[in-house]
């Protein structure tokens, strides 16, 4: 076999090779435009999917864009119209004039058909866009830029696949609303039959999931933290506890009872921590090992043998981690998408969103923020899965005295608030009250420093070990705060059991 010489690979302009020509159909444009000139209704059905521009001969696309406009202004659109239209504007000989208007209005074959000759257009210009696609997408390849390379082009491919993936979704629209009250009676009865009553996907902490009712598809849920309050932790935990649980159906799906016995899908991106860290994590909390012991491999016998059946046990789940830097929104949506389509997708995790990349066009970093949200909440809303962003809050928070998070110390709040259907605060008192020891003051006597001593210490014992998650908004449910168990050395989050309920000491 023959390999082409270095000379002979050069670009190639798919668009101006004469022995094909780009896909169109003529006759199914004429005969739409000329459906709508004899009955103007028919424009509803086309109008919601079809653009001028989809149409492949420009007069049809003016056309068809001058009976939009005089419809939107409640005037009726037909020959006679359309030809005053363009006369008025001086442009009837750039779409053919008179006699070709008249030419069209009588090409019509059927007014039932509009809609499938709307289709059949739109489905032509997304072939011709995937060819310019691809002309376009063979040139890049052979072009030598330093600053794009081919990493960066395949990133820019899946971006232009999926804007054009979104062109040619045209299923939307309205549904009947007993569509929608049949699903929510299908996930209230999946709810009242599955363990615990919960109507969305388990947080594994029994409190959590009975104030939230589980993490519901379609939510965007931010979990937001002041550093070293553990919101990688607790998201870990959560995405740990969900990937074991077993598969929950959402919303009615058809194919519900394949889900029985089956694990959930997690896709976690961690745009912080490398996927070895997060690893070393999890390995952590499943075995109890602490997680600098696991990493420095100070491991006695029998620690290490738990360390190998931990790590059997978390190779059998579906939890998949994306550790790319400054991921933007756009790469997320097509990696999730790409894993749904490949292994399903059950939920989605991000850490966190004050690192991900918006687009070049944001004006200042609130926008940037703004935008990453509202992205967010459309892949949950798309993907229909809980999407839990982590997020950094304000500095203003230690300059209370009361050092528990509100909304508004969100920090580059932007629309994080709006866009958000949950938020939640993670508090551990115990970190501020470890940094504030009583220090004797210098008009203090022993006493009084001993008393305030003692005070502080008591209070160190009572939160010692204990996190407290703030619901500060639900748009579906009540706000309120939980308790957790932290255990710092194996970043682990447990349910919380008060004092009066734990069993007798046994002696």
């Amino acid at each position: 076999m023959a390999i082409a010489s270095a000379e002979t690979l050069r670009p190639v302009d798919f668009a101006n090779d004469s022995a094909r020509t780009p896909p169109h159909n003529d006759e199914a444009e004429m005969a739409l435009v000329g459906a709508l000139l004899q009955n103007n209704r028919a424009f509803e059905r086309v109008s919601e999917f079809l653009k001028p521009e989809y149409f492949a001969n420009r007069i049809h696309g003016r056309l068809f864009e001058a009976i939009g406009k005089l419809i939107e202004k409640g005037q009726i659109a037909d020959q006679i119209t359309l030809r005053q239209y363009f006369e008025a504007d001086g442009d009837l000989a750039e779409v053919g004039g008179w006699p070709y208007i008249m030419q069209i209005s009588h090409s019509v074959v059927s007014i039932i058909n509009a809609e499938d000759y709307g289709r059949t257009i739109h489905d032509l210009y997304l072939r011709r866009q995937l060819i310019d696609l691809g002309e376009e997408l063979v040139n890049d390849a052979f072009a030598s830029n330093l600053e794009s390379d081919a990493k960066a082009q395949i990133e820019a491919a899946e971006q232009h696949l999926f804007s054009l993936a979104e062109t040619g979704d045209i299923e939307g629209g309205f549904r009947p609303f007993k569509e929608a009250l049949a699903a929510t009676l299908r996930s209230a009865e999946a709810a009242h039959r599955r363990a615990g009553g919960l109507a969305g996907l388990t947080t594994g902490f029994d409190d959590l999931d009975k104030m939230l009712g589980g993490l519901h598809p379609s939510d965007l849920l931010i979990l937001a933290a002041r550093p070293s309050m553990g919101k990688t932790a607790l998201a870990t935990n959560i995405a740990f506890n969900a990937a074991r649980a077993e598969m929950v159906p959402f919303d009615g799906e058809p194919d519900a009872g394949k889900a029985a016995h089956k694990r959930n899908t997690i896709a976690f991106f961690s745009l912080e921590m490398s996927a070895e860290q997060l690893a070393t994590r999890i390995l952590a909390e499943v075995t109890g090992i602490a997680s600098e012991r696991i990493r420095r491999g100070e491991l006695s016998s029998d620690e290490f043998e738990r360390l190998v059946i931990g790590t059997q046990e978390i190779e059998k789940l579906a939890l998949f981690i994306d550790d790319t830097p400054a991921l933007s929104v756009s790469a997320l949506r097509t990696r999730a998408r790409r894993l749904k389509r490949q292994h399903g997708l059950s939920m989605i995790v991000v850490d966190y969103l004050q690192l991900m990349r918006g687009s070049s066009d944001a004006e200042n970093r609130v926008q940037e923020i703004s935008e990453i949200t509202r992205g967010l909440k459309a892949i949950a809303k798309e993907l229909n899965v809980p999407v839990v962003a982590l997020s950094q809050l304000s500095r203003a928070v230690e300059n209370r005295e009361d050092k528990r998070p509100q909304l508004a110390d969100l920090r580059e709040s932007g629309t994080i608030e709006q866009d958000a259907d949950v938020v939640m605060f993670i508090f551990r008192e115990q970190y501020y009250l470890e940094r504030a020891e009583p220090m004797q003051r210098a008009d203090e006597t022993t006493e009084k420093w001993q008393e305030r001593h003692d005070r502080w210490k008591i209070r160190c014992d009572e939160v010692y070990n204990l996190a407290e998650v703030l619901i500060a908004k639900q748009r579906h449910g009540p706000v309120g705060k939980i308790s957790l168990q932290f255990e710092g050395q194996t970043t682990k989050f447990s349910n919380y059991i008060p004092p009066d309920h734990l069993p007798d000491a046994q002696f």
